[in-house]
Protein backbone atom coordinates (compact mmCIF):
# COMPACT_ATOMS: atom_id res chain seq x y z
CA UNK A 1 0.00 0.00 0.00
CA UNK A 2 1.76 3.26 -0.93
CA UNK A 3 2.19 6.13 1.59
CA UNK A 4 -0.46 9.23 0.90
CA UNK A 5 2.96 11.24 0.43
CA UNK A 6 3.73 8.50 -2.55
CA UNK A 7 0.28 9.35 -3.95
CA UNK A 8 0.75 12.80 -3.27
CA UNK A 9 3.76 13.08 -5.68
CA UNK A 10 1.98 10.71 -8.40
CA UNK A 11 -1.32 13.21 -8.60
CA UNK A 12 1.64 16.19 -8.99
CA UNK A 13 3.48 13.70 -11.57
CA UNK A 14 0.04 13.56 -13.53
CA UNK A 15 -0.93 17.41 -13.13
CA UNK A 16 2.61 18.42 -14.55
CA UNK A 17 1.93 15.44 -17.76
CA UNK A 18 -1.69 17.52 -18.03
CA UNK A 19 -0.31 20.96 -18.13
CA UNK A 20 2.24 19.99 -21.24
CA UNK A 21 -0.58 18.47 -22.93
CA UNK A 22 -2.22 21.76 -23.54
CA UNK A 23 0.63 23.39 -25.20
CA UNK A 24 1.96 22.73 -28.52
CA UNK A 25 5.17 21.45 -28.63
CA UNK A 26 5.66 20.19 -25.63
CA UNK A 27 5.19 16.26 -25.02
CA UNK A 28 3.11 14.65 -21.96
CA UNK A 29 5.47 11.88 -22.83
CA UNK A 30 8.66 13.79 -22.52
CA UNK A 31 7.57 15.11 -19.29
CA UNK A 32 5.80 11.68 -18.25
CA UNK A 33 9.70 10.22 -18.88
CA UNK A 34 11.23 13.32 -17.21
CA UNK A 35 9.22 12.63 -13.34
CA UNK A 36 9.75 8.70 -13.83
CA UNK A 37 6.54 7.33 -14.47
CA UNK A 38 6.68 6.77 -17.84
CA UNK A 39 7.25 3.03 -17.90
CA UNK A 40 5.28 1.90 -15.40
CA UNK A 41 2.17 3.92 -16.66
CA UNK A 42 3.04 2.53 -20.39
CA UNK A 43 2.94 -0.93 -18.68
CA UNK A 44 -0.26 -0.56 -17.01
CA UNK A 45 -1.60 0.38 -20.15
CA UNK A 46 -0.65 -2.35 -22.14
CA UNK A 47 -2.10 -4.49 -19.63
CA UNK A 48 -5.17 -2.67 -19.00
CA UNK A 49 -5.63 -3.09 -22.40
CA UNK A 50 -5.02 -6.37 -22.93
CA UNK A 51 -7.61 -6.82 -20.08
CA UNK A 52 -10.05 -5.55 -21.83
CA UNK A 53 -9.80 -7.40 -25.22
CA UNK A 54 -9.56 -10.67 -23.22
CA UNK A 55 -12.37 -10.28 -21.10
CA UNK A 56 -14.74 -12.16 -23.46
CA UNK A 57 -12.80 -14.50 -24.68
CA UNK A 58 -10.49 -15.76 -21.73
CA UNK A 59 -11.72 -13.72 -18.39
CA UNK A 60 -8.89 -15.53 -16.10
CA UNK A 61 -6.35 -14.18 -18.73
CA UNK A 62 -8.23 -10.61 -17.92
CA UNK A 63 -7.67 -11.00 -15.05
CA UNK A 64 -4.35 -11.75 -14.73
CA UNK A 65 -3.61 -8.65 -17.00
CA UNK A 66 -5.72 -6.89 -15.30
CA UNK A 67 -3.77 -7.77 -11.65
CA UNK A 68 -0.73 -6.77 -13.00
CA UNK A 69 -2.12 -2.84 -13.36
CA UNK A 70 -0.24 -0.26 -11.50
CA UNK A 71 -3.46 1.37 -10.16
CA UNK A 72 -1.22 2.68 -6.94
CA UNK A 73 0.26 5.01 -9.73
CA UNK A 74 -2.28 5.06 -12.70
CA UNK A 75 -5.39 6.43 -10.19
CA UNK A 76 -3.01 9.25 -8.64
CA UNK A 77 -1.87 10.21 -11.85
CA UNK A 78 -5.05 10.52 -13.72
CA UNK A 79 -6.47 12.61 -10.92
CA UNK A 80 -3.92 15.24 -10.79
CA UNK A 81 -3.80 14.82 -15.16
CA UNK A 82 -7.52 15.49 -15.66
CA UNK A 83 -8.25 18.73 -13.75
CA UNK A 84 -4.72 20.18 -14.99
CA UNK A 85 -5.40 19.62 -18.60
CA UNK A 86 -9.04 21.73 -17.55
CA UNK A 87 -6.79 24.36 -16.14
CA UNK A 88 -3.79 24.21 -18.42
CA UNK A 89 -6.40 25.34 -21.42
CA UNK A 90 -7.81 28.39 -19.59
CA UNK A 91 -4.29 29.30 -18.38
CA UNK A 92 -1.51 28.16 -20.30
CA UNK A 93 -3.46 28.40 -24.02
CA UNK A 94 -3.86 32.25 -23.72
CA UNK A 95 -0.33 32.63 -22.39
CA UNK A 96 1.54 30.87 -25.36
CA UNK A 97 -1.12 32.88 -27.59
CA UNK A 98 -0.08 36.16 -25.75
CA UNK A 99 3.66 35.74 -25.10
CA UNK A 100 4.69 33.33 -27.62
CA UNK A 101 8.77 34.04 -27.21
CA UNK A 102 9.55 33.87 -23.53
CA UNK A 103 6.85 31.06 -22.98
CA UNK A 104 8.37 28.97 -26.13
CA UNK A 105 11.82 29.56 -24.81
CA UNK A 106 10.90 28.42 -21.46
CA UNK A 107 9.89 25.24 -23.28
CA UNK A 108 12.88 25.29 -25.92
CA UNK A 109 15.12 25.01 -22.38
CA UNK A 110 12.93 22.49 -21.35
CA UNK A 111 12.89 19.79 -24.09
CA UNK A 112 16.63 20.00 -24.66
CA UNK A 113 17.29 18.93 -21.16
CA UNK A 114 14.69 16.36 -21.63
CA UNK A 115 17.20 14.55 -24.10
CA UNK A 116 19.39 13.80 -21.47
CA UNK A 117 16.75 11.61 -19.62
CA UNK A 118 16.26 8.74 -21.97
CA UNK A 119 20.10 9.34 -23.49
CA UNK A 120 20.95 8.65 -19.67
CA UNK A 121 19.11 5.61 -19.39
CA UNK A 122 20.67 4.13 -22.63
CA UNK A 123 23.96 5.11 -20.63
CA UNK A 124 27.05 3.02 -21.26
CA UNK A 125 25.33 0.74 -23.99
CA UNK A 126 25.66 3.45 -26.45
CA UNK A 127 27.27 2.88 -29.27
CA UNK A 128 27.92 4.54 -32.71
CA UNK A 129 25.33 2.79 -34.68
CA UNK A 130 22.70 3.36 -32.32
CA UNK A 131 23.87 6.88 -32.48
CA UNK A 132 23.72 7.58 -35.97
CA UNK A 133 19.95 5.92 -35.41
CA UNK A 134 19.11 8.65 -33.14
CA UNK A 135 20.79 11.20 -35.35
CA UNK A 136 18.19 9.95 -38.71
CA UNK A 137 15.17 9.48 -36.20
CA UNK A 138 16.36 13.31 -35.27
CA UNK A 139 16.36 14.74 -38.62
CA UNK A 140 13.70 12.73 -39.79
CA UNK A 141 11.12 14.23 -37.12
CA UNK A 142 13.06 17.63 -37.30
CA UNK A 143 11.50 17.42 -40.67
CA UNK A 144 8.03 16.60 -40.04
CA UNK A 145 7.65 19.20 -37.81
CA UNK A 146 8.83 21.81 -39.83
CA UNK A 147 5.34 20.96 -41.61
CA UNK A 148 3.49 24.35 -42.09
CA UNK A 149 0.18 24.17 -40.31
CA UNK A 150 -2.98 22.65 -42.02
CA UNK A 151 -6.55 23.55 -42.46
CA UNK A 152 -8.98 20.24 -42.03
CA UNK A 153 -13.01 20.44 -41.51
CA UNK A 154 -14.31 20.16 -37.78
CA UNK A 155 -16.21 17.10 -39.20
CA UNK A 156 -16.47 14.94 -36.23
CA UNK A 157 -14.97 12.25 -38.02
CA UNK A 158 -12.08 13.77 -38.87
CA UNK A 159 -12.08 14.70 -34.99
CA UNK A 160 -12.25 11.20 -34.11
CA UNK A 161 -9.61 10.40 -36.35
CA UNK A 162 -7.42 13.72 -35.11
CA UNK A 163 -8.17 12.72 -31.61
CA UNK A 164 -6.11 8.87 -31.91
CA UNK A 165 -3.20 10.18 -33.56
CA UNK A 166 -2.42 12.82 -31.37
CA UNK A 167 -2.97 10.68 -28.40
CA UNK A 168 -0.38 8.32 -29.75
CA UNK A 169 1.99 11.76 -29.28
CA UNK A 170 0.79 11.60 -25.84
CA UNK A 171 2.15 8.23 -25.12
CA UNK A 172 5.29 8.43 -27.21
CA UNK A 173 7.98 10.73 -25.69
CA UNK A 174 9.39 14.30 -27.83
CA UNK A 175 6.15 14.52 -29.79
CA UNK A 176 3.39 16.74 -28.57
CA UNK A 177 -0.53 15.44 -29.13
CA UNK A 178 -1.18 19.43 -29.19
CA UNK A 179 1.25 20.51 -31.80
CA UNK A 180 -0.36 17.78 -33.92
CA UNK A 181 -3.55 19.04 -33.28
CA UNK A 182 -1.85 22.22 -34.11
CA UNK A 183 -0.60 21.05 -37.45
CA UNK A 184 -4.16 19.72 -38.34
CA UNK A 185 -5.75 22.95 -37.66
CA UNK A 186 -7.84 21.44 -34.62
CA UNK A 187 -6.26 22.71 -31.84
CA UNK A 188 -8.10 25.96 -31.56
CA UNK A 189 -11.75 24.29 -31.92
CA UNK A 190 -10.11 21.36 -29.29
CA UNK A 191 -9.78 24.22 -26.71
CA UNK A 192 -12.52 26.09 -27.11
CA UNK A 193 -14.72 23.21 -26.85
CA UNK A 194 -13.23 21.92 -23.53
CA UNK A 195 -13.55 25.81 -22.37
CA UNK A 196 -17.13 25.99 -23.60
CA UNK A 197 -18.26 22.34 -22.53
CA UNK A 198 -19.15 21.04 -25.98
CA UNK A 199 -19.66 17.73 -24.74
CA UNK A 200 -20.28 16.17 -27.94
CA UNK A 201 -17.16 17.25 -29.33
CA UNK A 202 -15.00 16.15 -26.40
CA UNK A 203 -17.08 12.72 -26.37
CA UNK A 204 -16.16 12.08 -29.70
CA UNK A 205 -12.68 13.26 -29.04
CA UNK A 206 -12.43 11.20 -25.91
CA UNK A 207 -13.67 8.14 -27.88
CA UNK A 208 -10.78 8.67 -30.45
CA UNK A 209 -8.10 8.98 -28.02
CA UNK A 210 -9.24 5.68 -26.07
CA UNK A 211 -9.23 3.96 -29.68
CA UNK A 212 -5.83 5.70 -30.48
CA UNK A 213 -4.19 5.17 -26.74
CA UNK A 214 -5.45 1.16 -27.26
CA UNK A 215 -4.22 0.22 -30.53
CA UNK A 216 -0.43 1.72 -30.01
CA UNK A 217 0.29 1.71 -26.38
CA UNK A 218 0.42 -2.54 -26.72
CA UNK A 219 2.50 -1.83 -29.47
CA UNK A 220 4.94 0.79 -27.17
CA UNK A 221 4.83 -2.25 -24.64
CA UNK A 222 6.49 -4.41 -26.37
CA UNK A 223 8.99 -2.29 -27.46
CA UNK A 224 9.88 -1.21 -24.10
CA UNK A 225 9.78 -4.79 -22.86
CA UNK A 226 11.55 -6.47 -25.69
CA UNK A 227 14.07 -3.93 -27.27
CA UNK A 228 14.07 -1.20 -24.09
CA UNK A 229 17.46 -0.37 -25.12
CA UNK A 230 16.60 0.78 -28.81
CA UNK A 231 13.26 2.09 -27.68
CA UNK A 232 15.05 4.56 -25.52
CA UNK A 233 17.09 5.45 -28.20
CA UNK A 234 14.35 5.84 -30.65
CA UNK A 235 12.95 8.04 -27.98
CA UNK A 236 16.13 10.26 -28.36
CA UNK A 237 16.10 11.07 -31.24
CA UNK A 238 12.45 11.57 -31.17
CA UNK A 239 12.71 14.53 -28.40
CA UNK A 240 15.89 15.85 -30.08
CA UNK A 241 14.38 16.15 -33.67
CA UNK A 242 11.23 17.60 -32.39
CA UNK A 243 12.76 20.50 -29.68
CA UNK A 244 12.70 22.56 -33.67
CA UNK A 245 8.29 23.12 -32.95
CA UNK A 246 9.71 25.13 -29.87
CA UNK A 247 12.12 27.69 -31.31
CA UNK A 248 10.56 30.62 -30.47
CA UNK A 249 11.32 32.41 -33.63
CA UNK A 250 9.55 30.74 -36.36
CA UNK A 251 6.79 32.21 -38.70
CA UNK A 252 2.84 31.22 -39.01
CA UNK A 253 4.15 28.20 -41.83
CA UNK A 254 7.23 27.14 -39.04
CA UNK A 255 10.11 29.17 -40.79
CA UNK A 256 12.75 29.17 -38.39
CA UNK A 257 13.75 33.11 -37.92
CA UNK A 258 17.11 34.46 -36.33
CA UNK A 259 16.65 35.47 -32.74
CA UNK A 260 15.25 39.31 -32.31
CA UNK A 261 13.76 41.93 -30.15
CA UNK A 262 14.94 41.80 -26.62
CA UNK A 263 16.70 38.59 -25.59
CA UNK A 264 16.96 38.94 -21.88
CA UNK A 265 13.64 37.51 -20.84
CA UNK A 266 13.93 34.83 -23.69
CA UNK A 267 17.65 33.96 -22.90
CA UNK A 268 16.56 33.64 -19.07
CA UNK A 269 13.55 31.31 -19.38
CA UNK A 270 15.61 29.11 -20.98
CA UNK A 271 17.97 28.41 -18.35
CA UNK A 272 15.08 28.22 -16.10
CA UNK A 273 13.40 25.53 -18.01
CA UNK A 274 16.80 23.57 -18.25
CA UNK A 275 16.84 23.93 -14.47
CA UNK A 276 13.23 22.77 -13.94
CA UNK A 277 13.99 19.67 -15.87
CA UNK A 278 17.39 18.73 -14.44
CA UNK A 279 15.96 19.26 -11.12
CA UNK A 280 12.64 17.13 -11.76
CA UNK A 281 14.86 14.01 -13.19
CA UNK A 282 16.83 14.21 -10.37
CA UNK A 283 13.77 14.29 -8.13
CA UNK A 284 12.28 11.46 -10.61
CA UNK A 285 15.15 9.05 -9.88
CA UNK A 286 15.22 9.67 -5.89
CA UNK A 287 11.40 9.08 -5.81
CA UNK A 288 12.32 5.98 -8.02
CA UNK A 289 15.11 4.80 -5.64
CA UNK A 290 12.73 5.16 -2.93
CA UNK A 291 10.06 3.39 -4.64
CA UNK A 292 12.01 0.19 -4.97
CA UNK A 293 13.48 0.26 -1.52
CA UNK A 294 9.98 -0.05 -0.15
CA UNK A 295 9.15 -2.64 -2.36
CA UNK A 296 12.15 -4.82 -2.23
CA UNK A 297 11.61 -4.23 1.80
CA UNK A 298 8.09 -5.52 1.58
CA UNK A 299 8.84 -8.19 -0.22
CA UNK A 300 11.39 -9.26 2.28
CA UNK A 301 8.34 -8.62 5.21
CA UNK A 302 6.87 -10.67 2.96
CA UNK A 303 9.11 -13.74 2.61
CA UNK A 304 10.24 -13.57 6.60
CA UNK A 305 6.52 -13.90 7.35
CA UNK A 306 5.82 -16.65 5.11
CA UNK A 307 9.21 -18.75 6.35
CA UNK A 308 8.09 -17.78 10.07
CA UNK A 309 4.43 -19.05 9.25
CA UNK A 310 5.67 -22.22 8.01
CA UNK A 311 7.75 -22.89 11.05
Amino acid sequence: MPSPLTSLLHAARGAAIGLSEVVPGISGGTVALIVGVYERLITSAGHFVGSARLLLSDREAARREFAQVRWDVVIPVLLGMIPAVIIGARVLGPLVENHPVPTFALFLGMSLAAITVPAGMVGPAWTWPRVGLAAVVAAVVFLLVGVPPQQVPTHLVLVFLAAAVAVCALALPGLSGSFLLLTLGLYTPTITALNERQWVYIAVFGAGMVVGLSLFVRVLQHLLEKHHVLTLVVVTGIIAGAVRALWPWQDDDRTLLAPSGDLGLPVGLFFVGVGVVLGLAWLGRRGEEHQQAVEDAEEVAEAEHAGESRH
